[in-house]
């Protein structure tokens, strides 16, 4: 079974920026390959639901969520297997843990997480 592992988590000043990255450790899963899957990053913090951040597709084509919109880009790196959240301007709000997170289309990320691929999560924590 194939492993997502977050890193680049961190504490940060308000202000600041972090880039949070996401790798696979396979280049297929469940039968398809990375480049096949849509991806996510999802965060969840203290006391609140889980929710999605930033979605990219197999055409590399994102969506992010409005209230970050202007402040976090999500890219992918199909060759390297890999995720890429970059935040800048984070605001003590962004304090969560962020997941990664693949599955077959941007639909199944966000309707069914119980079928997704997920990492461990990486912590990010920003003060004011």
């Amino acid at each position: 079974q194939a492993q997502l592992v977050e890193s680049g988590g961190d504490s940060a000043q308000a202000g600041g920026s972090l880039r949070l990255s996401c790798t696979s450790s396979s280049s297929s899963f469940r039968g398809y390959m990375f480049k096949s899957y849509a991806l996510g990053w999802f965060r969840q913090s203290q006391g609140k639901e889980r929710e999605w951040v930033a979605l990219i597709d197999t055409s590399g084509t994102s969506t992010v969520k409005p209230s970050v919109k202007d402040r976090f880009t999500i890219t992918r790196d199909n060759a390297q297997l890999s995720l890429y959240l970059q935040m800048n301007d984070l605001k003590p709000d962004d304090s969560a843990q962020y997941y990664c997170a693949a599955a077959r289309s941007q639909w199944l990320l966000i309707n069914r997480p119980d079928t997704n691929i997920w990492g461990q999560g990486t912590q990010v924590t920003v003060s004011s």
